[in-house]
């Protein structure tokens, strides 16, 4: 069995979940600071090259999980692990954020999602090499078509 460690916590703006901006056509602008740990500190040596960061972190004040859900973006039904909703299996969130500088531990970023004090489990440097013409947006694309329908 896997067991979590905070690796930081996050300063963000938003104290409630209704602050983060949803459903269809929602930015995620917001700057806020990863915070990591002092003995952690090592581990983000070389890190300012890269422009953009995977953030994992824990959906921590969600209790409980539901397989299917009705995201705010769509009327239907989806899946869970087709859904970016914290009432997960695993509590686990994944946010791409633009890292804009790092002062000692702390990193400041653009696109925070998450609320205030949210524990940081991991940080990887964002690399793809999928080009966005080969990505697909799923039930999400659907969902836009028929909304711009109305």
């Amino acid at each position: 069995m896997f067991t979590s460690q905070p690796i930081g916590f996050v300063s963000s703006p938003y104290s409630d979940a209704r602050q983060v901006p949803r459903g269809l056509g929602a930015k995620h602008e917001a700057d806020g600071v990863l915070k990591i740990l002092p003995q952690f500190e090592p581990g983000l040596m070389d890190i300012e090259g890269f422009s953009h960061l995977f953030v994992m972190w824990e959906f921590d004040r969600s209790k409980g999980f539901e397989l299917l859900g009705t995201p705010p973006s769509d009327n239907k039904s989806h899946g869970v692990f087709a859904t970016r909703s914290p009432r997960r299996p695993n509590p686990i969130g994944l946010t791409v954020v633009e890292l804009l500088r790092r002062s000692g531990c702390e990193l400041h970023v653009r696109g925070v999602d998450m609320l205030d004090g949210t524990p940081i489990l991991d940080i990887k440097p964002y690399l793809s090499s999928v080009p966005a013409e080969k990505l697909r947006r799923g039930w999400l694309a659907e969902a836009e078509a028929r909304r711009s329908d109305v």
